[in-house]
């Protein structure tokens, strides 16, 4: 009865190892794939439009701490398991108010661990590119959504799980706050059409659910 249950808790340990293994090649795949992407998008004309749903918004980057990530329009599951989500119902870089980030713990934003106050973060986009300087940074509670209301001034919100080391779902939120210090004028956005038609693409109203969701991402409806 010890052998076998030696053989099946190995058995469960090699498998969970292999999904992790297999979770992080994707998102690492994805990412380098997304950078060619981003890089050949940028030698194009970008008029100024809401993206769509799951659409690459440009590339998160904080020297300081060793981040770099693409991003991408949405804040649900498949989304933040390749990239760092915009959280739909916030403003894009380059309007006023406050761009809300997401992203996993156990990822992309680990090293949101070591962010300290001034540090700068940098949002390149078809736009231009945004530059912020990390104001605060604080711990709340999954109920506590008012991190992510509109501010007077243009700012920027990452969120990700805490403790950042926890097994399961965490019972935090982790927040960095950083105001604009940088990036070109603000520009009208105007609404997505599909390639080939005249009909404008209407995206559903979205909320950010997540601070709240098990696993810590979830896009609801109102």
């Amino acid at each position: 009865m010890k052998r076998i249950l030696e053989g099946t808790f190995l058995l469960t340990g090699l498998i969970l190892l292999d999904c992790y293994i297999w979770i992080q090649a994707c998102a690492v795949l994805y990412q380098a794939h997304a950078v060619h992407e981003f890089r050949k998008e940028l030698k194009k004309p970008a008029p100024p439009r809401r993206p769509l749903r799951d659409e690459l918004l440009g590339m998160l980057e904080i020297p300081s701490v060793g981040i770099r990530a693409m991003v991408r329009e949405g804040a649900g599951e498949a989304t933040l398991a390749e990239a760092v989500g915009h959280v739909p119902s916030s403003p894009l870089p380059g309007s006023p108010g406050n761009v809300a980030l997401a992203g996993h713990r156990d990822t992309f934003f680990r090293p949101l661990r070591h962010i300290r106050v001034n540090d700068r973060i940098t949002f390149a986009t078809l736009r231009g590119t945004y530059e912020y300087a990390v104001e605060s940074t604080r711990i709340v509670r999954p109920s506590d959504v008012s991190v992510l209301d509109a501010t007077a001034q243009p700012a920027l919100t990452l969120v990700t799980c805490y403790p950042f080391y926890y097994v399961g779902d965490a019972p935090k939120r982790f927040i960095v706050r950083a105001r604009q210090i940088g990036g070109p004028a603000p520009a009208p956005v105007t609404a997505a059409r599909n390639v080939g038609t005249s009909s404008a693409v209407k995206s559903p109203p979205e909320r950010y659910g997540a601070l709240e969701a098990p696993g810590f991402v979830a896009v609801s409806q109102p």
